[in-house]
């Protein structure tokens, strides 16, 4: 009894047009007090009303699956990017019915306006597309989706529930990989008056040993195999194509800025992802440490197909901390760590000149080593009010605070390029273009 209580009850829903035309009976009853001709016209009239009443819930549950509805999604989110999301309708009714489909998305979305009317012919099938933003990594949950029938008479609507609890994992950026893909293989850095350069000298990579001939570097003779051969052979070398590239994301209490919904570690995130495919596309290995008052996760370059989902499924759970970096044990790490020099992309943000000086002894000593570039962002609300006309006095504060802020990014850079550290000032809308620009103009001028 409980079953079949909650089988047609629970999901039967009286209509509009329901009460209107019950309103309409109440209403003829009433005036059958002042208009006697009107005789038995309010009975036959109520008794019309719950014959279709009757007949509108028959047809409704005759067919025990009357619609059919799948909620279709890639196995996760990216995050930061445009998801689609697609619902597929099929009417299985052998007449026309009027649906209303409600998705219940994740609560992290706050969204309420995913409610969609449509008309299926009996046997069509239809589909309702619309995107998904996320901004934060984690499991999201999925609820229902409700889809609300009715006939064509329109005295009730039957609720169906679809797809519940369904839970999918919003991952680092990994949508627009494919366009950084391009910029890989493609030779647009000329455009910006980068040339690819010889590199001068002798590589250190080991090719083969091979006879000697007229024209053939004397120094790289090997001696112990001419003595076995009993004739001149020679050591051949070909360019090392293979470099390291580490991303070293800092995850300090000066990463949780938020822009458009993002938070500065979730663009460096997003960013490092898309500079480790690229670099494993031009034949460099991608490597990864993640930094706060400790070490956090330490991934040693490679160039193996199954690095870059080992890498985002480390990233995956990356947070920010609410302590300083200390980039003391960072630079142990790296020492210890990585045996090559390689390029070092340290993704982190200064809030002031101060804080940069107290970093840039281990900055130096770093870049001693290795080919460094520290990643740093612009503050683009600052930007945005400074160019504002300002119009009383408070006004003209805000603007000259502003300034003062933008002026001592710059005084960043210049700090940093006067040690000899390469850098980017950027907005974090444009971090992941920009560093990907900069590590091909890198490997077009062959200094890593």
């Amino acid at each position: 009894m409980k079953k079949i209580f909650q089988q047609y009850c629970t999901n039967l829903f009286l209509s509009d047009r329901l009460f209107g035309a019950l309103a309409f009976c109440v209403l003829l009853f009433i005036l059958k007090f002042f208009f006697r001709w009107l005789g038995e016209i309010p009975e036959i009239a109520t008794g019309l009303v719950f014959s279709l009443l009757f007949l509108d819930i028959f047809i409704l549950y005759r067919n025990k699956n009357g619609v059919e509805v799948h909620r279709l999604t890639s196995k996760r989110l990216s995050n930061g990017d445009e998801n689609p999301i697609q619902i597929e309708v099929k009417n299985r009714y052998g007449f026309a019915i009027d649906l209303r489909v409600i998705d219940e998305v994740p609560f992290q979305f706050q969204l309420r306006d995913k409610d969609f009317r449509l008309s299926l012919k009996a046997g069509d099938v239809k589909s309702i597309h619309y995107n998904l933003r996320p901004t934060k990594r984690g499991e999201y949950d999925f609820g229902f989706i409700r889809v609300y029938t009715a006939s064509s008479i329109g005295m009730v609507k039957r609720r169906y529930n679809f797809d519940g609890a369904k839970i999918l994992a919003v991952y680092p950026s990994f949508i627009n990989l494919g366009q950084y893909e391009l910029m890989a293989v493609s030779n647009h850095l000329t455009e910006f008056g980068v040339k690819k350069i010889r590199k001068v000298g002798q590589s250190s990579e080991f090719d083969q040993i091979k006879n000697y001939v007229g024209g053939d570097d004397i120094r790289t003779i090997n001696w112990k195999a001419t003595a076995r051969k009993g004739g001149l052979m020679v050591n051949t070398y070909t360019d090392e194509r293979s470099q390291n590239v580490y991303c070293v994301i800092d995850k300090s209490r000066t990463m949780r800025m938020p822009f458009e919904g993002l938070s500065l570690l979730d663009y460096a995130i997003n960013a490092s992802v898309a500079l480790s495919k690229v670099a494993m596309l031009k034949q460099d290995k991608a490597g990864l440490i993640t930094l706060s008052e400790t070490i956090g996760t330490v991934v040693p370059a490679e160039r193996k197909a199954a690095q870059l989902g080992h890498i985002i499924q480390v990233l995956y759970k990356e947070k920010t901390r609410y302590l300083e970096s200390n980039m003391e044990a960072l630079y142990s790490t790296i020492r210890s760590v990585i045996k090559q020099r390689s390029l070092v992309v340290f993704f982190t943000n200064f809030e002031s000149l101060s804080a940069l000086q107290r970093q840039i002894p281990y900055l130096k000593r770093i870049s001693k080593y290795h080919l460094l570039l520290v990643v740093f962002f612009e503050n683009t609300e600052l930007k945005i009010l400074s160019s504002e006309p300002a119009k009383d006095l408070e006004g003209i504060y805000h603007k000259t605070i502003a300034e003062k802020f933008i002026y001592e990014k710059k005084l960043m850079t210049l700090e940093l390029n006067k040690h000899g550290i390469l850098s980017i000032l950027t907005p974090p809308q444009k971090l992941t273009v920009n560093v990907v620009n900069r590590y091909l103009a890198l490997k077009a001028q062959q200094r890593i």
